[in-house]
């Protein structure tokens, strides 16, 4: 049951699903693409029927309709309750009753759902669930909509910059609005795919919104790349121009500030992002935000007042603020992606733009030397007994491109949560990313069924890190993930493997130049036919070329080596990994966690799409805490991370006794003082990584429970 669009040039899939629950009463939703699901318990048996999905305020998927006298949702971190025009935001540990009449449920989790239900209703909340009871039993609508986005259509261009800028006018088709909602990630559609070609090509319909906002750049690659974010975020159409510089309803302001044409282009993002953050506040949804009181007093500019305003009208008043006077409450950036100003480069740029990330020319060191990573090395460390041998120790030359890249480059760093780099060359500190990657994600068919990991291990030394897989995959019941593990595959095996469709491939072992070292023989990634998994991780010395390979033959991302990786280095990163991604951190970010693990984590990196992820998390966004004790207080400090479905500009309230603001995300959160018991009652509330008092670990490791 159930149908959706894609959103994709007219084609339709079923990407979002409804069944009943197995042996319980009520229903579970799954998201087809994005492999998200989520249940809805309900007091009597639910036969869901196909409900009219155009009755919904909002755009959903599918929807369907059942009868219920109480509902119960698991595993949603926002709940609003709409009633005409005023909205009502339950809290946690919140009960709120609502006298009879017509109300949408709305809630923010692993899907977004809508709920409609007249009558009555008790809405009842908790950290982990919501309860909602009807005076009596009658008959419920639930809409739900993939957070999945799918690009419009493709454009066509020439390398020549007046295209390219013509091309990039079009990125901001994709906004589902010009108010300062767009600031939402849901609100935020994926800009037209590009793709190469003899002549500039634009389908209808992708002309960018009226929106009295244009940007003049000179006819150069470097600007018009540099620009494309911006230009998208504000539905901007990007032209010649002889200097760079924003032009708002006839007024120019110069893209020339302080620090260069990029740095401004780059604040000029952010500031403009940031206050349609706090701007959307004033709206119909009372949200106690935090940037919002932090900031507000000392503006000049009247928040309230711009709310409903025209983007040209908010982005004049935006332009008057000064970018220090509120840089230390803008969101910790997501990605910077250090682009090569080529033609080459077009294919990753609407990703990118996905992202909101700041596009810069990269600034790159090229690593000399026959070991790229001598100046990252301890050499106290490296010689201490737990390091063990190394997996690989066979030396090569550097210049031998079959063993290892050929030039390795080091951007340079910026304040972003993630790097990318985007071009030649093999990034230190950054993803490499590659447009087959992303091209084989648009690819992807919605799928039934759980997660399916399959973890081969082949290398007796490493069987520690096998065993901690085996303990960390598929260890949350309210997850379902089905784990296949193999010892010892001979090629064939090994070939079969990896053109299975699975979602995640975690392989431990051994990896030479010619391939992957089985009990046979070496198989070469050549060598296999279609590549049908998405996600991967090989855990094994110079294991980059065989990566790629499998990229360009189909999977999405993976975690690589660039150079030979000792032992317990390679474990400690690979048990840390395998729980981040568990909890639902993406590639890119569980990997900057994990390599702070080790000696060996500068000799590991990110290729294709660092987005992907392989399962979804329990509080909507990934969460890292830093915690330090003293006379039995503690401080507590939060990172949180953005997912697919959780993208830049996000809120997130974390459940610590005494907290009542909603924050920005991603970023630090201020400093929490809480007690013991208000301590271990938010660790309760899920699974996350913790640093306490320096030493790296996990909540559920924490608990008195345990």
């Amino acid at each position: 049951m159930g149908s959706g669009t894609s959103g994709g040039e007219g084609e339709h899939i079923n990407r979002v699903s409804v069944r009943s629950l197995d042996g319980e009463c009520g229903i579970r939703i799954d998201d087809r693409i994005e492999r998200r699901h989520c249940e809805i318990r309900t007091d009597r048996p639910s036969d869901p029927t196909p409900a009219d999905e155009t009755q919904f305020r909002y755009p959903v998927d599918t929807a369907v309709q059942l009868t219920a006298g109480r509902l119960t949702f698991e595993g949603f971190s926002r709940t609003f309750v709409h009633d005409g025009p005023d909205v009502t935001e339950v809290e946690y540990f919140e009960s709120v009753s609502f006298d009879d009449g017509h109300y949408t449920l709305e809630l923010s989790g692993p899907v977004k759902l809508y709920v409609e239900l007249e009558g009555a209703i008790d809405v009842q909340t908790t950290v982990t669930e919501m309860d909602v009871s009807l005076s009596e039993a009658a008959s419920v609508r639930i809409g739900a909509r993939s957070y999945h986005e799918q690009p419009a259509a493709t454009v066509t261009t020439t390398d020549d910059p007046v295209d390219v800028m013509a091309a990039v006018s079009t990125f901001g088709s994709a906004m589902k609005t010009t108010g300062s909602e767009r600031s939402y990630p849901t609100l935020r559609g994926h800009p037209p795919t590009l793709q190469r070609g003899s002549s500039l090509s634009v389908p209808n319909g992708l002309q960018p919104p009226e929106t009295d906002v244009h940007i003049e750049v000179p006819e150069s690659l470097f600007e018009t790349l540099a620009v494309a974010p911006l230009a998208y975020y504000l539905g901007a159409e990007v032209v010649p121009g002889p200097d760079p510089q924003l032009v708002v309803d006839g007024e120019p302001f110069s893209l020339e500030g302080d620090g260069g044409f990029e740095r401004t282009v780059e604040r000029t993002l952010k500031r403009t992002f940031f206050l349609d953050c706090v701007v959307r506040t004033a709206g119909p949804r009372s949200i106690p935000l935090y940037e919002r009181r932090a900031v507000e007093s000392s503006l000049d500019i009247d928040l309230s007042d711009l709310y409903g305003r025209s983007g040209a009208e908010r982005l004049a008043a935006y332009n008057t603020v000064d970018y220090d006077a509120i840089s230390s409450f803008v969101p910790t950036w997501k990605l910077t992606a250090h682009v090569d100003p080529v033609g080459s480069s077009l294919e990753v740029l609407p990703f990118l733009v996905d992202d909101l990330a700041v596009v810069r020319s990269p600034s790159q060191l090229s690593v000399a030397g026959d070991d790229p990573f001598a100046q990252n090395a301890d050499p106290f460390e490296a010689s201490t007994p737990d390091d063990g041998e190394f997996v690989r120790s066979t030396t090569r030359s550097p210049s031998d491109s079959s063993a290892t890249p050929n030039q390795h480059v080091q951007p340079d760093q910026t304040d972003s949560l993630e790097q990318t780099w985007v071009g030649e060359g093999t990034p230190l500190g950054a993803s490499k990313a590659i447009p087959e990657a992303f091209r084989n994600r648009l690819d992807r068919e919605p799928r039934d069924g759980d997660i399916e990991i399959v973890v081969v291990c082949n290398d007796e030394e490493m069987l520690e890190e096998r065993d901690v897989a085996a303990e960390v995959y598929g260890s949350r019941e309210e997850f379902p993930i089905d784990v296949t593990f193999y010892e010892d595959l001979t090629t064939d095996r090994l070939a079969l493997v990896l053109e299975s469709d699975v979602d995640f491939f975690h392989y431990i072992g051994h990896v030479d130049e010619g391939g992957f070292e089985c009990s046979d023989g070496l198989l070469d990634a050549d060598s296999v036919g279609n590549i049908d998994l998405d996600i991967f991780f090989l855990n094994a010395c110079r294991s980059y070329r065989q990566g790629r390979r499998l990229i360009e033959k189909g999977a999405i991302s993976g975690v690589v080596t660039l150079d030979d990786v000792i032992n317990s280095g390679a474990v400690r990163i690979g048990k840390t990994l395998a729980k981040l991604l568990n909890y639902g951190f993406p590639l890119r970010s569980a990997l900057n966690i994990a390599r702070e693990r080790s000696i060996v984590g500068t000799q590991y990196l990110v290729i294709g799409d660092g987005n992907a992820d392989i399962a979804q998390t329990q509080s909507g966004v990934p969460v890292l805490g830093t915690v330090s004790s003293a006379n039995g207080e503690y401080e507590v400090t939060l990172d949180t991370f953005t997912t697919s479905g959780f993208g830049i500009g996000s809120q997130f309230r974390p459940a610590i006794e005494g907290n009542e603001m909603v924050y920005l995300c991603p970023g630090t959160l201020p400093t929490f003082e809480v007690r013991e018991s208000a301590l271990e009652r938010y660790f309760s509330t899920g699974v996350f990584p913790v640093l306490l008092d320096g030493e790296f670990t996990w909540t559920d490791r924490l608990r008195s429970d345990n």
